[in-house]
């Protein structure tokens, strides 16, 4: 725990924490909780989370005796979010949060916290700017807090995300332009989980004009070229075609 995070925590002791089950947010939760703070983590269920970051919340929530909120949302119900623009990420954060938002003012908390870090940079992340326009506030980012570090301070506390991989949602599979429905992501969400059984990590599976693109670690790509009747397989209920991308991740 940093001087700086212990203050922010001290200034603003009452607060609801936007929480993905991801690295980031898992810190910020053990942060708030180790320092007292009076606040209630909202989980946002939308097409675009796979399961096992809802079992991962759940799983945090519970070791940390933390209350946490699960928001029901349809985010494919906003006819301009499936459509896929350029800004969709934009258009999803501004959902995601508005529901947040509702729910943590019924509950009485006006502050919102997430956990974007230091490392994040803006220009690759159009949902920052939902969450300026929301007037969410990032402690990791203000306290100068990297991903690395927040690796370190993570396993440090024993948390057993300090070393879960980044995972991007799973509309970001989906090329921007091309419309997203739930069945697209029900087969990417299939297939990547068929991958990591198989003892992949890491991964992303893409949509490739009806393909679905591997993309693995360059350490993993010489033994998955080995198991590509294994992997295709795998994969057959969920798309016809399986490409392996050799630029790796």
């Amino acid at each position: 725990m940093t001087a700086a995070l212990e203050k922010f925590f001290e200034e603003n002791p009452r607060l609801a924490l936007a929480f993905s089950g991801g690295a980031d947010s898992a810190y910020l939760m053990y942060a708030a909780s180790r320092c007292g703070a009076d606040f209630r983590a909202y989980y946002v269920k939308s097409e675009f989370q796979p399961e096992f970051e809802l079992d991962d919340a759940r799983r945090l929530a519970r070791e940390l005796s933390a209350r946490m909120t699960v928001i029901p949302l349809s985010v494919l119900d906003c006819a301009d979010v499936a459509a896929n623009p350029p800004d969709r990420c934009y258009l999803c954060k501004k959902r995601i949060f508005g529901a947040i938002a509702r729910a943590a003012a019924e509950d009485g908390f006006s502050l919102i916290i997430d956990g974007t870090n230091a490392s994040d940079d803006e220009g690759d992340r159009p949902g920052m700017r939902a969450l300026r326009e929301l007037r969410v506030r990032s402690p990791l980012r203000e306290c100068g807090l990297a991903k690395d570090e927040i690796r370190r301070l993570s396993a440090e506390a024993g948390l057993f995300t300090w070393d879960k991989p980044a995972y991007a949602c799973l509309a970001t599979r989906v090329p921007a332009g091309t419309a997203i429905d739930a069945d697209m992501l029900r087969r990417v969400e299939g297939a990547e989980s068929a991958l990591a059984a198989l003892g992949f990590s890491d991964l992303r599976v893409r949509l490739f004009h009806g393909a679905a693109r591997v993309q693995l670690p360059e350490s993993q790509i010489i033994g998955a070229a080995a198991r590509r009747f294994e992997i295709k397989s795998a994969l057959a209920p969920y798309f016809d075609t399986v490409l392996l991308d050799m630029e790796g991740r």
